[in-house]
């Protein structure tokens, strides 16, 4: 009587592989589509759009000037992220225990949110002068309210019995805000992240194109591209620009998957 094979890791890598395939290729085959459609429009239509090859031989060409750039928008973003966030989940912690606070601050946060930050950048261009603040506010503005709305909603996303056994320890408000309301509220951070980090991105190039200041960004690259009429430039700095956005969503999907592995995966 013969035994069943046991799959070995060969099988295994196989499998591995086949399901690593069958996720990336959709994607990898409608890049290359496009890339050839742009590739096409370029070469007959050089005014409109750069070949590829320009687009890689201006990196190319200059990559000290473009690192450098990319520094910039990532520190703007960085800074302006951070500070953002800060404010945002201490008011959501606020408007989690006092409603009253959140009855003052959450209709403002909806007329700021509504209102054009690229109107507002110039009044911090003129108060604050050529400096690198007018641009982390714009940034920091840029990406408050998603904050402040998924902080609040994850920290009152609570188990209602978990609550109760919380209190049934007599535990502090404290105690609940630290064991329950923000693990609880992991999730819907991350959703906030994953949209916020992105957005970022945007609110740096936004406040360059807005503000003057004394380093320039990669949206100072696509404007002094624009100046000149010269596209490669600019391209070249917005692929800069969306590596940095995918290399951020990437970022928050590790560690998201790593932080809450005890969730369903997505």
């Amino acid at each position: 009587m013969s035994t069943p094979s046991l799959p070995g890791p060969a099988s295994g890598r196989r499998r591995q592989g086949a399901r690593l395939i069958g996720r990336w290729a959709p994607a990898a085959v409608l890049l290359g589509l496009l890339v050839l459609a742009w590739q096409v429009v370029a070469v007959h239509n050089a005014y409109l759009v750069p070949r590829i090859g320009a687009i890689l031989a201006q990196l190319a060409d200059h990559p000290g000037e473009f690192l450098a750039a990319a520094a910039v928008t990532l520190s703007e973003s960085g800074v302006g992220l951070g500070a953002s966030f800060v404010i945002a989940f201490s008011l959501a912690v606020a408007m989690s225990y006092i409603p009253v606070v959140e009855r003052a601050v959450m209709p403002l946060a909806v007329i700021l949110n509504v209102t054009p930050v690229v109107s507002l950048a110039p009044g911090f261009a003129v108060a604050f002068g050529f400096t690198m603040t007018p641009r982390y506010l714009v940034t920091g503005i840029i990406v408050f309210f998603p904050l402040l709305v998924n902080s609040l909603v994850g920290l009152r996303a609570i188990d209602d019995e978990a609550l109760q056994y919380f209190q049934s320890l007599d535990a502090s408000r404290l105690e609940v805000l630290l064991h329950l309301r923000i693990p609880s509220s992991l999730p819907f951070l991350f959703a906030a992240a994953r949209i916020c980090f992105p957005l970022s991105i945007i609110g740096a190039v936004v406040s360059e194109f807005s503000t003057a200041g004394t380093a320039n960004g990669l949206g100072s690259l696509i404007e002094e591209g624009f100046q000149e009429n010269y596209l490669p430039q600019i391209y070249a700095a917005i692929f800069c620009l969306s590596l940095l956005g995918l290399a951020f969503t990437l970022l928050v999907t590790l560690v998201e998957r790593r932080v809450l592995s005890w969730g369903p995966r997505r």
